[in-house]
């Protein structure tokens, strides 16, 4: 079993270097340098002219003038001691601007993931106890639709027409700037009601997706026996699909879950800048604008870590609902 747990660790491992090589090679693939892009006209609010002989006075400074595998090594020792570097756009380390954005970004995900499983495994186990009637079809139909909607899509569609159009919502941030929050429930509901349109954009998603899987879950077990012996007893209808069925159908439910974090990630980095919400997403668009190679590669090594970290909880729930799962990976070993 340790071997095992030492196998899919060194893949994760490897996962990680590949993915952290990637990174700090993809920005030096762009056209030019930070310092040549921001003296140019296209970085908007920058109003900074660099000399060429500032210009290398600051790829000096930083280390940008040296050989690209001599920056790479650099760069992966002071990753191994913890430091992600210094962002030359914010003059802050990336670490600490990472983490003040990413509260944001996880607040997002998680809430989407929480309704989207919520109301997807009820549908679907509606569907599936209608199985072929006019209920099931037209839940189906509306399902497989709206799950081939890119989440940024269905972002632009709520923010024109209930943020622009209907003035429901905020049309962007998180938060009312500059408000004078007479205690915290105000300020906790200003938050809330600018997350409300980020988060729907993320359920509705993800929610063909869940429904899908619970769908199929829920009528295998309601083919089961002790179901037919349920419902020969009577008991409400209610009880058999929520207490009886939905309960032994849970396991690939909750492993979806888990699975649906990392994915969910990928989606609110879109979603978060169709909104102008403050998470990793609009921070990940204003890094490339700049080219500012380490907080793009603070960004998705974080990233990745999170889809990573993600997909390790989802083995282990389902080898902790399933010990089959674990006993049968033992047997192969």
């Amino acid at each position: 079993m340790k071997g095992i747990k030492g196998g899919r660790l060194g893949e994760y491992l490897l996962t990680i270097l590949i993915v952290v090589t990637l990174n700090f090679m993809l920005p030096r693939a762009m056209p030019g340098d930070p310092f040549l892009f921001l003296s140019g006209e296209e970085a908007g609010d920058i109003v900074v002219s660099y000399s060429e002989e500032q210009r290398q006075l600051y790829l000096e400074f930083y280390g940008l003038n040296k050989p690209v595998l001599s920056q790479y090594f650099a760069y992966l020792s002071e990753l191994c001691r913890g430091n992600l570097g210094f962002s030359l756009y914010y003059n802050a380390p990336v670490s600490s601007i990472i983490l003040n954005r990413l509260g944001w970004t996880v607040f997002l995900v998680l809430a989407a993931v929480f309704f989207s499983t919520l109301i997807g495994a009820a549908l679907g186990s509606i569907s599936a106890w209608h199985r072929e009637k006019w209920v099931d079809k037209t839940l189906y139909a509306l399902m497989i639709t709206i799950s081939e909607i890119p989440a940024f899509l269905l972002g632009l569609i709520l923010l024109f027409g209930l943020a622009a159009g209907l003035k429901l919502f905020p049309l962007s941030g998180a938060i009312t700037h500059f408000a004078d929050y007479q205690h915290l429930w105000s300020k906790i509901l200003d938050i809330l009601h600018h997350s409300i349109l980020p988060i729907t954009a993320l359920t509705i998603a993800r929610l063909g997706g869940m429904y899908l899987l619970s769908r199929n879950s829920m009528t295998t077990v309601l083919a089961k026996d002790y179901i037919r012996t349920a419902q020969a007893k009577g008991l409400l209808k209610k009880r058999i699909i929520y207490r009886h069925a939905l309960k032994n159908a849970l396991l690939p439910i909750v492993t979806r879950v888990f699975l649906s974090i990392g994915g969910l990630v990928g989606g609110a980095i879109l979603v978060e800048n169709v909104f102008a919400y403050p998470g990793l997403g609009l921070l990940m668009r204003q890094s490339v604008m700049y080219h500012d190679y380490p907080l793009i590669q603070g960004i998705f090594l974080v990233v990745t870590i999170l889809v990573l970290l993600a997909n390790f909880t989802s083995d282990l729930v389902y080898k902790k609902l399933d010990p089959r799962v674990g006993q049968l990976e033992v047997a192969q070993k």
